[in-house]
Protein backbone atom coordinates (compact mmCIF):
# COMPACT_ATOMS: atom_id res chain seq x y z
CA UNK A 1 0.00 0.00 0.00
CA UNK A 2 1.34 3.11 -1.12
CA UNK A 3 1.77 6.09 1.51
CA UNK A 4 -1.03 8.90 1.65
CA UNK A 5 1.10 12.43 0.65
CA UNK A 6 0.81 15.60 2.58
CA UNK A 7 -2.64 16.59 1.06
CA UNK A 8 -4.56 13.56 1.85
CA UNK A 9 -3.55 13.90 5.37
CA UNK A 10 -4.65 17.30 5.16
CA UNK A 11 -7.81 16.24 4.39
CA UNK A 12 -7.75 13.86 6.86
CA UNK A 13 -7.19 16.40 9.60
CA UNK A 14 -9.93 18.60 8.27
CA UNK A 15 -12.26 16.15 8.27
CA UNK A 16 -12.28 15.11 12.31
CA UNK A 17 -12.54 17.53 15.21
CA UNK A 18 -9.03 19.85 16.41
CA UNK A 19 -6.86 17.68 18.29
CA UNK A 20 -8.38 14.07 16.97
CA UNK A 21 -5.46 13.57 14.38
CA UNK A 22 -2.07 13.45 15.88
CA UNK A 23 1.35 13.70 12.71
CA UNK A 24 3.62 15.23 15.02
CA UNK A 25 6.92 12.45 15.13
CA UNK A 26 7.62 12.81 18.46
CA UNK A 27 3.78 11.82 19.14
CA UNK A 28 3.12 9.32 16.85
CA UNK A 29 5.78 7.32 17.79
CA UNK A 30 4.03 5.85 21.08
CA UNK A 31 1.55 4.74 18.52
CA UNK A 32 3.87 2.57 16.74
CA UNK A 33 4.04 -0.60 19.43
CA UNK A 34 2.28 -2.45 21.72
CA UNK A 35 3.99 -4.10 24.92
CA UNK A 36 5.75 -6.65 22.56
CA UNK A 37 7.94 -4.40 21.73
CA UNK A 38 7.72 -5.58 17.85
CA UNK A 39 10.95 -4.72 16.38
CA UNK A 40 9.46 -4.56 12.29
CA UNK A 41 6.95 -2.10 13.66
CA UNK A 42 5.97 0.64 10.92
CA UNK A 43 5.42 4.43 10.99
CA UNK A 44 2.33 6.03 10.93
CA UNK A 45 1.47 8.56 8.31
CA UNK A 46 -0.99 9.84 11.23
CA UNK A 47 -2.95 8.63 14.59
CA UNK A 48 -6.64 9.26 14.73
CA UNK A 49 -7.38 9.04 18.58
CA UNK A 50 -11.56 8.56 17.54
CA UNK A 51 -13.39 10.05 20.22
CA UNK A 52 -16.76 8.53 19.30
CA UNK A 53 -18.00 5.76 16.23
CA UNK A 54 -18.45 8.64 13.96
CA UNK A 55 -14.97 9.16 14.14
CA UNK A 56 -13.96 5.75 13.32
CA UNK A 57 -16.28 5.60 10.42
CA UNK A 58 -14.85 8.94 8.83
CA UNK A 59 -10.88 7.84 9.28
CA UNK A 60 -12.06 4.08 7.89
CA UNK A 61 -13.92 5.74 5.06
CA UNK A 62 -10.95 8.06 3.98
CA UNK A 63 -8.32 4.81 4.36
CA UNK A 64 -10.61 2.97 2.19
CA UNK A 65 -11.18 5.48 -0.59
CA UNK A 66 -7.14 6.01 -0.79
CA UNK A 67 -6.20 2.23 -0.09
CA UNK A 68 -4.41 3.40 2.96
CA UNK A 69 -3.77 0.45 5.78
CA UNK A 70 -5.89 0.86 9.27
CA UNK A 71 -4.19 -0.65 12.78
CA UNK A 72 -7.00 -0.19 15.20
CA UNK A 73 -5.33 0.37 19.06
CA UNK A 74 -6.47 -0.28 22.33
CA UNK A 75 -4.31 0.70 25.08
CA UNK A 76 -1.37 -0.44 23.66
CA UNK A 77 -0.54 -3.54 26.47
CA UNK A 78 -0.63 -6.22 23.64
CA UNK A 79 1.71 -8.76 23.83
CA UNK A 80 1.63 -10.53 20.54
CA UNK A 81 2.51 -7.65 18.04
CA UNK A 82 -1.29 -6.97 17.10
CA UNK A 83 -1.87 -3.28 16.96
CA UNK A 84 1.90 -2.73 15.45
CA UNK A 85 1.69 0.55 13.14
CA UNK A 86 2.16 -0.38 9.43
CA UNK A 87 4.41 2.23 7.60
CA UNK A 88 1.98 4.58 5.98
CA UNK A 89 -0.74 3.95 7.32
CA UNK A 90 -2.89 4.79 10.33
CA UNK A 91 -3.35 3.91 13.60
CA UNK A 92 -7.01 4.54 15.06
CA UNK A 93 -6.63 4.98 18.97
CA UNK A 94 -10.05 3.75 21.02
CA UNK A 95 -8.28 5.25 23.80
CA UNK A 96 -11.00 8.38 23.97
CA UNK A 97 -13.84 6.40 24.34
CA UNK A 98 -14.35 5.21 27.55
CA UNK A 99 -17.60 5.37 28.42
CA UNK A 100 -19.23 2.25 30.77
CA UNK A 101 -23.08 2.47 31.59
CA UNK A 102 -24.55 -0.64 33.52
CA UNK A 103 -28.06 -1.86 33.32
CA UNK A 104 -28.18 -3.87 36.61
CA UNK A 105 -31.56 -5.19 35.18
CA UNK A 106 -30.71 -6.52 32.15
CA UNK A 107 -27.09 -7.46 34.17
CA UNK A 108 -25.25 -5.69 31.34
CA UNK A 109 -22.60 -2.99 30.97
CA UNK A 110 -22.39 -1.33 27.86
CA UNK A 111 -18.79 -0.29 27.19
CA UNK A 112 -16.77 1.78 24.49
CA UNK A 113 -13.72 0.17 23.78
CA UNK A 114 -11.27 2.24 25.43
CA UNK A 115 -12.75 1.35 28.97
CA UNK A 116 -10.05 -0.10 31.15
CA UNK A 117 -10.94 -3.65 32.44
CA UNK A 118 -10.61 -2.26 36.02
CA UNK A 119 -12.93 0.82 35.41
CA UNK A 120 -15.85 -1.92 34.06
CA UNK A 121 -15.45 -4.59 37.09
CA UNK A 122 -15.39 -1.13 39.34
CA UNK A 123 -18.78 -0.12 37.89
CA UNK A 124 -20.14 -3.45 38.23
CA UNK A 125 -19.46 -4.19 41.66
CA UNK A 126 -21.15 -0.77 42.36
CA UNK A 127 -24.58 -2.58 41.60
CA UNK A 128 -23.61 -6.34 43.52
CA UNK A 129 -22.77 -7.85 39.96
CA UNK A 130 -19.14 -8.84 38.30
CA UNK A 131 -17.61 -8.83 34.79
CA UNK A 132 -15.45 -11.81 35.52
CA UNK A 133 -12.61 -12.13 32.45
CA UNK A 134 -9.63 -11.45 34.31
CA UNK A 135 -6.18 -10.40 32.97
CA UNK A 136 -3.18 -10.18 34.83
CA UNK A 137 -2.76 -6.37 33.44
CA UNK A 138 -6.80 -6.13 34.03
CA UNK A 139 -5.76 -2.60 35.70
CA UNK A 140 -4.10 -0.89 32.47
CA UNK A 141 -5.57 -3.33 29.71
CA UNK A 142 -8.91 -1.83 27.88
CA UNK A 143 -11.79 -3.93 26.94
CA UNK A 144 -11.70 -3.05 23.08
CA UNK A 145 -8.05 -5.32 23.55
CA UNK A 146 -9.49 -8.31 25.49
CA UNK A 147 -12.39 -8.42 22.57
CA UNK A 148 -9.63 -8.17 19.93
CA UNK A 149 -7.75 -11.15 21.13
CA UNK A 150 -10.34 -13.27 23.06
CA UNK A 151 -8.30 -12.68 26.80
CA UNK A 152 -8.52 -14.60 29.30
CA UNK A 153 -7.25 -14.56 32.81
CA UNK A 154 -6.44 -15.98 36.07
CA UNK A 155 -10.75 -16.24 36.74
CA UNK A 156 -11.31 -18.10 33.25
CA UNK A 157 -10.93 -21.86 34.67
CA UNK A 158 -14.50 -21.28 35.86
CA UNK A 159 -15.70 -18.70 34.40
CA UNK A 160 -14.37 -18.73 31.28
CA UNK A 161 -12.63 -15.61 28.56
CA UNK A 162 -13.86 -12.72 27.01
CA UNK A 163 -16.61 -14.25 24.23
CA UNK A 164 -18.39 -16.09 27.07
CA UNK A 165 -19.30 -12.32 27.95
CA UNK A 166 -20.06 -10.62 24.82
CA UNK A 167 -23.82 -10.24 24.23
CA UNK A 168 -23.37 -7.84 21.23
CA UNK A 169 -21.00 -5.32 19.38
CA UNK A 170 -21.02 -2.55 17.11
CA UNK A 171 -18.42 -2.80 15.08
CA UNK A 172 -16.80 -0.29 11.82
CA UNK A 173 -16.66 -2.49 8.52
CA UNK A 174 -13.89 -1.80 5.94
CA UNK A 175 -15.83 0.17 3.99
CA UNK A 176 -16.76 2.39 7.18
CA UNK A 177 -20.08 0.78 7.52
CA UNK A 178 -21.58 0.77 11.31
CA UNK A 179 -22.78 -2.56 12.09
CA UNK A 180 -24.40 -3.34 15.37
CA UNK A 181 -24.69 -7.06 16.20
CA UNK A 182 -26.24 -9.55 19.51
CA UNK A 183 -27.97 -7.47 22.15
CA UNK A 184 -28.78 -7.47 25.72
CA UNK A 185 -30.55 -10.67 25.10
CA UNK A 186 -28.71 -13.71 27.24
CA UNK A 187 -30.18 -16.05 24.77
CA UNK A 188 -30.29 -15.25 20.37
CA UNK A 189 -29.74 -17.73 18.22
CA UNK A 190 -31.16 -15.49 15.37
CA UNK A 191 -29.29 -15.80 12.30
CA UNK A 192 -24.84 -16.44 11.80
CA UNK A 193 -23.30 -16.08 15.32
CA UNK A 194 -20.90 -12.91 13.90
CA UNK A 195 -20.76 -11.29 17.41
CA UNK A 196 -18.21 -14.04 18.26
CA UNK A 197 -16.78 -14.12 14.54
CA UNK A 198 -15.36 -10.91 15.38
CA UNK A 199 -14.23 -11.15 18.97
CA UNK A 200 -10.82 -12.55 18.69
CA UNK A 201 -10.31 -11.17 15.22
CA UNK A 202 -7.39 -8.62 16.42
CA UNK A 203 -9.24 -5.74 14.34
CA UNK A 204 -8.32 -7.41 11.17
CA UNK A 205 -12.14 -7.73 10.47
CA UNK A 206 -13.72 -4.40 11.89
CA UNK A 207 -13.24 -1.98 14.39
CA UNK A 208 -14.95 -2.18 17.48
CA UNK A 209 -16.74 0.82 18.93
CA UNK A 210 -19.21 -0.64 21.76
CA UNK A 211 -19.93 -3.76 23.29
CA UNK A 212 -22.57 -5.38 25.83
CA UNK A 213 -21.43 -7.34 28.38
CA UNK A 214 -22.94 -9.82 30.40
CA UNK A 215 -22.50 -9.59 33.85
CA UNK A 216 -22.74 -11.96 36.73
CA UNK A 217 -23.44 -11.71 40.48
CA UNK A 218 -20.86 -10.56 42.59
CA UNK A 219 -18.00 -13.40 43.54
CA UNK A 220 -18.58 -15.01 46.47
CA UNK A 221 -16.06 -14.78 49.56
CA UNK A 222 -13.73 -18.26 49.24
CA UNK A 223 -10.44 -19.78 50.33
CA UNK A 224 -7.04 -19.62 48.87
CA UNK A 225 -4.88 -22.92 48.92
CA UNK A 226 -0.92 -22.09 48.27
CA UNK A 227 0.89 -25.49 47.31
CA UNK A 228 4.56 -25.70 46.88
CA UNK A 229 6.27 -28.43 44.96
CA UNK A 230 9.80 -29.43 44.41
CA UNK A 231 9.52 -29.42 40.91
CA UNK A 232 7.19 -28.00 38.19
CA UNK A 233 6.56 -31.15 36.74
CA UNK A 234 5.13 -32.37 40.18
CA UNK A 235 3.01 -29.20 40.18
CA UNK A 236 1.70 -29.63 37.02
CA UNK A 237 0.88 -33.23 37.67
CA UNK A 238 -1.03 -31.68 40.78
CA UNK A 239 -3.25 -28.91 38.61
CA UNK A 240 -4.39 -32.47 36.24
CA UNK A 241 -5.34 -34.19 39.30
CA UNK A 242 -7.30 -31.56 40.16
CA UNK A 243 -8.93 -30.85 37.40
CA UNK A 244 -9.96 -34.31 36.84
CA UNK A 245 -12.79 -33.66 39.32
CA UNK A 246 -12.96 -29.86 40.54
CA UNK A 247 -13.21 -26.75 38.70
CA UNK A 248 -12.03 -24.48 41.21
CA UNK A 249 -12.57 -20.21 40.79
CA UNK A 250 -8.48 -19.91 40.18
CA UNK A 251 -5.63 -22.23 39.65
CA UNK A 252 -2.10 -20.70 39.09
CA UNK A 253 1.34 -21.91 38.52
CA UNK A 254 4.55 -20.29 39.12
CA UNK A 255 8.35 -21.99 38.39
CA UNK A 256 10.95 -21.20 40.61
CA UNK A 257 12.53 -18.75 38.09
CA UNK A 258 9.36 -16.65 38.43
CA UNK A 259 9.09 -16.78 42.11
CA UNK A 260 12.63 -15.55 42.72
CA UNK A 261 12.12 -12.81 40.34
CA UNK A 262 8.91 -11.17 42.19
CA UNK A 263 10.91 -11.80 45.86
CA UNK A 264 13.53 -10.09 44.48
CA UNK A 265 11.30 -7.46 43.23
CA UNK A 266 9.16 -7.09 45.62
CA UNK A 267 9.58 -9.18 48.77
CA UNK A 268 7.01 -10.84 50.20
CA UNK A 269 8.25 -13.97 51.87
CA UNK A 270 8.01 -16.57 48.95
CA UNK A 271 9.87 -19.67 49.36
CA UNK A 272 12.74 -19.13 46.78
CA UNK A 273 13.51 -22.67 47.62
CA UNK A 274 10.65 -23.82 46.06
CA UNK A 275 10.39 -25.92 42.57
CA UNK A 276 6.82 -24.45 42.00
CA UNK A 277 4.01 -22.54 43.47
CA UNK A 278 0.45 -22.73 43.01
CA UNK A 279 -1.77 -20.93 44.05
CA UNK A 280 -5.63 -21.99 43.90
CA UNK A 281 -9.17 -20.81 44.95
CA UNK A 282 -12.56 -21.89 45.36
CA UNK A 283 -15.68 -19.72 45.73
CA UNK A 284 -18.09 -22.42 46.46
CA UNK A 285 -20.83 -21.92 48.51
CA UNK A 286 -21.20 -23.28 52.22
CA UNK A 287 -19.61 -26.14 53.18
CA UNK A 288 -18.65 -26.89 49.57
CA UNK A 289 -15.96 -24.12 50.00
CA UNK A 290 -14.40 -26.53 52.27
CA UNK A 291 -14.60 -29.86 50.58
CA UNK A 292 -13.47 -28.41 47.41
CA UNK A 293 -10.14 -26.98 49.18
CA UNK A 294 -9.53 -30.12 51.14
CA UNK A 295 -9.85 -32.17 47.91
CA UNK A 296 -7.28 -29.77 46.30
CA UNK A 297 -5.25 -30.10 49.67
CA UNK A 298 -5.00 -34.10 49.03
CA UNK A 299 -4.09 -33.88 45.85
CA UNK A 300 -1.28 -32.13 46.14
CA UNK A 301 0.04 -33.54 49.02
CA UNK A 302 -0.65 -37.21 47.14
CA UNK A 303 1.93 -35.61 44.00
CA UNK A 304 4.16 -34.76 46.27
CA UNK A 305 4.22 -31.53 47.75
CA UNK A 306 6.06 -30.04 50.44
CA UNK A 307 3.84 -27.38 51.69
CA UNK A 308 0.25 -26.45 51.71
CA UNK A 309 -1.04 -23.79 53.07
CA UNK A 310 -4.93 -22.55 53.41
CA UNK A 311 -6.59 -19.43 54.54
CA UNK A 312 -9.73 -18.14 54.34
CA UNK A 313 -8.69 -14.43 55.03
CA UNK A 314 -9.42 -12.49 51.55
CA UNK A 315 -6.39 -10.22 52.29
CA UNK A 316 -4.20 -13.04 53.00
CA UNK A 317 -4.95 -14.89 49.90
CA UNK A 318 -4.73 -11.83 47.46
CA UNK A 319 -1.47 -11.12 48.66
CA UNK A 320 -0.78 -14.63 46.80
CA UNK A 321 -2.51 -13.50 43.95
CA UNK A 322 -0.84 -10.33 43.71
CA UNK A 323 2.62 -12.30 43.55
CA UNK A 324 1.38 -14.18 40.47
CA UNK A 325 -0.29 -10.96 38.87
CA UNK A 326 3.20 -9.07 39.37
CA UNK A 327 5.46 -12.31 37.57
CA UNK A 328 6.05 -10.07 34.30
CA UNK A 329 6.28 -6.58 35.29
CA UNK A 330 9.13 -8.75 37.96
CA UNK A 331 11.19 -11.06 35.51
CA UNK A 332 10.86 -7.87 32.72
CA UNK A 333 13.84 -6.64 35.12
CA UNK A 334 15.87 -9.73 33.95
CA UNK A 335 16.43 -8.52 30.54
CA UNK A 336 13.70 -8.20 27.35
CA UNK A 337 11.07 -10.38 26.81
CA UNK A 338 9.67 -12.47 24.29
CA UNK A 339 6.42 -13.97 25.64
CA UNK A 340 5.01 -16.97 25.07
CA UNK A 341 1.22 -17.77 25.16
CA UNK A 342 1.38 -21.78 24.56
CA UNK A 343 -1.64 -24.08 26.06
CA UNK A 344 -2.76 -27.71 25.50
CA UNK A 345 -5.21 -30.02 27.00
CA UNK A 346 -5.14 -29.91 30.70
CA UNK A 347 -3.58 -33.54 30.94
CA UNK A 348 -0.55 -32.78 28.94
CA UNK A 349 0.10 -29.81 30.95
CA UNK A 350 3.46 -31.56 32.56
CA UNK A 351 4.31 -32.41 29.07
CA UNK A 352 4.31 -29.16 27.78
CA UNK A 353 6.43 -27.61 31.25
CA UNK A 354 8.67 -30.43 30.55
CA UNK A 355 9.32 -29.62 26.68
CA UNK A 356 10.00 -26.05 27.61
CA UNK A 357 12.72 -26.46 30.45
CA UNK A 358 14.37 -28.88 27.49
CA UNK A 359 14.12 -25.89 24.90
CA UNK A 360 15.48 -23.90 27.46
CA UNK A 361 18.79 -25.75 28.65
CA UNK A 362 19.38 -26.50 24.57
CA UNK A 363 19.60 -22.76 23.64
CA UNK A 364 21.30 -21.76 27.47
CA UNK A 365 18.45 -19.57 27.93
CA UNK A 366 16.38 -18.15 30.92
CA UNK A 367 12.43 -19.54 30.44
CA UNK A 368 10.44 -18.72 33.81
CA UNK A 369 7.11 -20.21 33.40
CA UNK A 370 4.01 -19.29 34.60
CA UNK A 371 0.55 -20.54 34.02
CA UNK A 372 -3.43 -20.23 34.14
CA UNK A 373 -2.75 -23.84 34.81
CA UNK A 374 -6.74 -24.76 35.24
CA UNK A 375 -7.27 -24.30 31.34
CA UNK A 376 -3.97 -25.42 30.28
CA UNK A 377 -2.23 -21.80 29.26
CA UNK A 378 0.96 -21.48 30.16
CA UNK A 379 3.21 -18.44 29.61
CA UNK A 380 6.94 -18.91 29.27
CA UNK A 381 8.79 -15.88 29.35
CA UNK A 382 11.92 -16.10 27.64
CA UNK A 383 14.55 -14.17 28.85
CA UNK A 384 16.99 -11.87 26.50
CA UNK A 385 19.66 -10.17 28.30
CA UNK A 386 19.93 -6.80 26.96
CA UNK A 387 22.53 -6.10 24.55
CA UNK A 388 23.11 -9.95 24.04
CA UNK A 389 23.03 -10.65 19.92
CA UNK A 390 23.83 -14.43 20.03
CA UNK A 391 21.39 -14.49 22.72
CA UNK A 392 18.55 -13.31 20.59
CA UNK A 393 18.95 -15.07 17.97
CA UNK A 394 18.61 -18.37 20.15
CA UNK A 395 15.38 -17.19 21.81
CA UNK A 396 13.67 -16.50 17.86
CA UNK A 397 14.53 -20.47 17.18
CA UNK A 398 13.69 -21.36 21.23
CA UNK A 399 10.39 -19.33 20.91
CA UNK A 400 9.43 -21.04 17.80
CA UNK A 401 10.38 -24.14 19.33
CA UNK A 402 7.63 -23.76 22.18
CA UNK A 403 5.25 -22.97 19.30
CA UNK A 404 6.09 -26.32 17.62
CA UNK A 405 6.16 -28.48 20.90
CA UNK A 406 2.62 -27.31 21.99
CA UNK A 407 0.95 -27.95 18.29
CA UNK A 408 2.51 -31.86 18.77
CA UNK A 409 1.10 -32.22 22.38
CA UNK A 410 -2.52 -30.77 20.61
CA UNK A 411 -2.23 -27.39 22.24
CA UNK A 412 -2.26 -24.47 20.32
CA UNK A 413 0.23 -21.29 19.90
CA UNK A 414 -2.14 -18.62 21.71
CA UNK A 415 -5.07 -19.23 24.28
CA UNK A 416 -5.25 -15.57 24.99
CA UNK A 417 -2.46 -12.99 23.61
CA UNK A 418 -3.89 -13.08 19.95
CA UNK A 419 -1.56 -14.39 17.24
CA UNK A 420 -0.55 -10.75 16.15
CA UNK A 421 3.00 -10.48 14.04
CA UNK A 422 4.94 -12.27 16.79
CA UNK A 423 3.26 -16.05 15.91
CA UNK A 424 1.30 -15.96 12.42
CA UNK A 425 4.32 -18.43 10.96
CA UNK A 426 3.18 -20.60 13.39
CA UNK A 427 -0.40 -20.35 12.43
CA UNK A 428 -0.64 -22.42 9.39
CA UNK A 429 0.97 -25.46 11.16
CA UNK A 430 -2.02 -25.56 14.05
CA UNK A 431 -4.96 -25.22 11.50
CA UNK A 432 -3.64 -26.45 8.55
CA UNK A 433 -3.82 -25.69 5.06
CA UNK A 434 -8.04 -25.84 4.76
CA UNK A 435 -8.63 -23.75 7.77
CA UNK A 436 -6.11 -21.32 6.67
CA UNK A 437 -8.45 -20.83 3.32
CA UNK A 438 -11.21 -20.81 4.95
CA UNK A 439 -9.89 -18.08 7.35
CA UNK A 440 -8.36 -15.93 4.51
CA UNK A 441 -12.09 -16.02 2.83
CA UNK A 442 -13.69 -14.68 5.98
CA UNK A 443 -11.14 -11.90 5.31
CA UNK A 444 -11.09 -11.41 2.36
CA UNK A 445 -15.10 -10.94 2.14
CA UNK A 446 -15.03 -8.45 5.11
CA UNK A 447 -12.14 -6.73 3.88
CA UNK A 448 -11.58 -7.24 0.11
CA UNK A 449 -9.00 -4.31 -0.03
CA UNK A 450 -7.12 -5.77 2.82
CA UNK A 451 -6.40 -2.63 4.28
CA UNK A 452 -7.60 -3.78 8.16
CA UNK A 453 -4.95 -4.74 10.76
CA UNK A 454 -2.39 -5.89 7.36
CA UNK A 455 0.56 -8.40 8.60
CA UNK A 456 -1.53 -9.50 11.22
CA UNK A 457 -2.42 -12.95 12.05
CA UNK A 458 -2.31 -14.19 8.17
Amino acid sequence: MAAPGTDLIDALVASLPDGVVVVDADRVEKYRRDRSQDPHAGTPAAVVRAESAEHVQTAVRWAAEHGVAVVPRGAGTGLSGGSSAVDGGIVVSLERMTAIDVDPACQVAVVEPGAFNKDVKAAAAEHGLWYPPDPSSYEICSIGGNIATNAGGLCCVKYGVTTDYVLGLDVVLADGTLVSLGGRRIKDAAGLSLVKLFVGSEGTLGIVTRAILRLVPAQPAGATLVATFPTMTAAAEAVVAIRSGLRPSMLELMDQPSIRAVESHRPMGLDTAAGALLVAQSDAPGTACAAEVESMRAACLAVGAADVFVTDDADEGEQFVQARRMVIPAVELLGELMLEDVGVPVPRLPELVDAVAVIAARHDLLIPVVAHAGDGNTHPLIVVPRGDDAARVRTLVAFDEIMIAAIGLGGTITGEHGVGRTKKSALPAQLGADVMALTRRVKDALDPDGILNPGAML
